[in-house]
């Protein structure tokens, strides 16, 4: 895989990679592109060295209002099919939920904001999650998410109080990963998406934003420093024979 591009898929021209996750991947000199799923045609993921999907406004079953859901989804099962490396971040964790046979609905409440949340056995034991603290802080902006039991095979690395699967593994491929926090993104990024999406956001939340926005100022370090831990770790198992 060394050598090779890592695609980014990205859903709403406001939601693109987040500061730490641009951050991450440069330090580790990995080449990547970013494609805009609304109006760009997904590759042949054959030739990727690794498939990683961003959060955004489509559920996973909305094919007839984002009908490029369809292929994506297809090219996510063709590629874990194929044991390639593969991370999803809120819309992108759903989205390897729904392929590999779970349910994806909406939670109780909205999950906007930050939380703290808990690794479970499985996460404490996931070698991409090694160096986390046992309950991270995790920066949430969902209303839906993958509803347990999981499917065969799958395993929950991270629960909270505001969503029972917030991150989950593939048993027997370290390299797939679902994530339904956002910790990829940094206080620029959160300003953007209040800007963007606040509408939504706050409606039945009972976030505020200028709250969010402080704790993001407050939190950017370490979440900034968990992240990249968290890739140094997970890139080292993409690029692994």
């Amino acid at each position: 895989m060394r050598g090779k591009t890592w695609l980014i898929v990205q859903h709403m021209e406001w939601e693109g990679p987040g500061q730490h996750l641009v951050a991450a991947l440069d330090e580790a000199g990995v080449h990547y592109r970013v494609l805009e799923a609304w109006h760009e045609r997904l590759p042949e993921v054959g030739g990727l060295a690794g498939l990683i999907v961003l959060g955004g406004s489509p559920n996973v079953d909305e094919e007839d209002l984002f009908p490029y859901l369809a292929p994506l989804k297809a090219a996510i099962r063709e590629l874990i099919a194929g044991g390639g490396a593969y991370l999803g971040f809120c819309l992108g964790h759903q989205l390897l939920g729904r392929v590999l046979g779970c349910k994806v609905g909406p939670l109780p409440k909205k999950s906007v904001g930050f939380i703290s949340a808990e690794l479970t056995p499985a996460g404490l034991a996931h070698p991409a999650l090694q160096g986390w603290p046992p309950r991270p802080h995790l920066f949430k902006w969902h209303g839906q998410g993958v509803l347990p039991p999981l499917a065969s095979g799958l395993e929950i690395l991270a629960r909270s109080a505001a969503a029972p699967v917030e991150a989950l593994g593939l048993a027997g491929n370290p390299r797939v990963v679902g994530l339904q926090f956002d910790n990829h993104a940094g206080p620029g990024d959160v300003e953007k998406w209040l800007k963007f999406d606040a509408a939504w956001a706050l409606s039945g939340s009972g976030a505020e934003p200028a709250a969010i926005l402080a704790t993001a100022k407050s939190l950017e370090a370490e979440i900034g420093r968990e992240f990249r831990r968290f890739m140094e770790n997970y890139l080292r198992l993409a690029l692994a024979p």
